[in-house]
C-alpha cells in the first residue's frame, strides 16, 4: 500500500497563532517549536501507516515555503517533498494514481469558518472561495487533487471546525482527529502531545480501514472557481488573468473544463491578488 501525507501548520497541535508557526522570523518566536510538533503530529500518521500495512508513504510539506518538517526527526524509511518550485498540484504535489490513500495532517478550516483556528483560504486575500457554488477551502482543494488522481483522502487532523468541514464534504467514514477546539481564530483549548498523537494514529488507522468505502472527491465539469478578495484593488491585479470574469468589485470566477485546471487557476488567481495588496 502507497499512502500520500500533505501536512499544513495551522492545524497542528498546541498551535493557535500565526506568530507561533508563520515562517523563519524574529516576529514568529515559537517557529521552531511548531516545526517540531508539526513533525510529530507527521510522524504519529506515518506510524499509523506503518502499523496498518503501507510499504511506501511519500509527505508534502505544504506550509509557507514547505520547509518546515525537520527531516532528520521524521519516521525513518519515508521521503519529503519540500521547497518551491514550478509544479501546479499545490500542496498535492507528488501525488499520483499509484497511491491507494491520502491523508490531510495540521489543515485548517476555509475562511469564514466560526471559531475555526487560524481559518483562512491560501492567503490574507481572500474572503470566500467556490467551487460550482460549493463554499471551499484548502481541505476541498487538496481532496480535489487527489480525486483527480483517483486516489480518496481517508483521515485529516485539524482543529474540530475543520474535521467537521473533512466530514461534511467526504462522509463518517474517514478518520478523523481534531487536536484542538476554537474558541475564536487565535483561541482555543489544545490537548497535550501525549493525547494528540495517539488520536491521531486511531484517525489514520480507521481511514485506511474504511479506504474503500471511501470515495475519490472530484468536482462536475465543467468546473467553476468564484473567488471573492477582502479589497478591490486584489481583484483589480486578479483579474488581469486570462480568463478570468469579473463579476463585481471584489469577486472573479474563471469556468474551466476540469477540475485541475480550475484549481490551478484559483491558486494564480490568489497569487496575482497579492501583488495588488496595498496598492494605492
Amino acid at each position: 500500500m502507497r499512502v500520500y501525507i500533505s501536512a499544513d501548520i495551522e492545524g497542528i497541535t498546541g498551535l493557535v497563532t500565526w506568530s507561533q508557526c508563520g515562517r523563519p522570523s524574529g516576529d514568529h518566536y515559537d517557529f521552531r517549536w511548531a516545526r517540531e510538533m508539526m513533525t510529530h503530529d507527521v510522524n504519529a500518521a506515518i506510524r499509523a501507516c506503518r502499523s496498518a500495512g503501507a510499504e511506501d508513504i511519500v509527505i508534502k510539506d505544504s506550509h509557507g515555503n514547505s520547509k518546515n518538517l525537520i527531516v532528520s526527526d521524521l519516521e525513518p524509511g519515508v521521503s519529503l517533498v519540500t521547497g518551491t518550485g514550478s509544479l501546479n498540484d499545490g500542496m498535492m504535489i507528488g501525488v499520483d494514481a499509484t497511491f491507494d490513500a491520502a491523508l490531510l495532517i495540521g489543515y485548517h478550516a476555509m475562511a469564514g469558518t466560526l471559531h475555526g483556528i487560524m481559518e483562512h483560504t491560501i492567503s490574507g486575500q481572500v474572503h470566500r472561495l467556490w467551487f460550482n457554488g460549493m463554499p471551499a477551502g484548502e481541505i476541498a482543494m487538496s481532496t480535489g487533487i487527489a480525486g483527480h488522481y483517483g486516489v480518496p483522502v481517508v483521515a485529516i487532523s485539524s482543529d474540530a471546525a475543520g474535521c467537521r468541514e473533512a466530514q461534511a464534504l467526504l462522509g463518517d467514514d474517514i478518520g478523523v482527529a481534531p487536536v484542538k477546539d476554537g474558541f475564536g481564530r487565535y483561541m482555543g483549548r489544545v490537548l497535550h502531545p501525549h493525547e494528540t498523537a495517539p488520536l491521531i494514529e486511531r484517525a489514520v488507522r480507521t481511514g485506511l480501514e474504511n479506504r474503500a468505502r471511501i470515495r475519490p472527491w472530484l468536482p462536475a465539469p465543467p468546473v467553476s472557481v468564484k473567488i471573492e478578495f477582502n479589497r478591490s484593488e486584489e481583484a483589480d491585479v486578479a483579474g488581469r488573468g486570462i480568463g478570468m470574469v469579473r463579476l463585481d468589485a471584489f469577486t472573479l470566477e474563471y469556468v474551466a473544463p476540469s477540475y485541475h485546471e480550475a484549481h490551478q487557476a484559483a491558486r494564480q488567481m490568489i497569487a496575482m491578488a497579492s501583488l495588488g495588496s496595498g496598492n494605492g
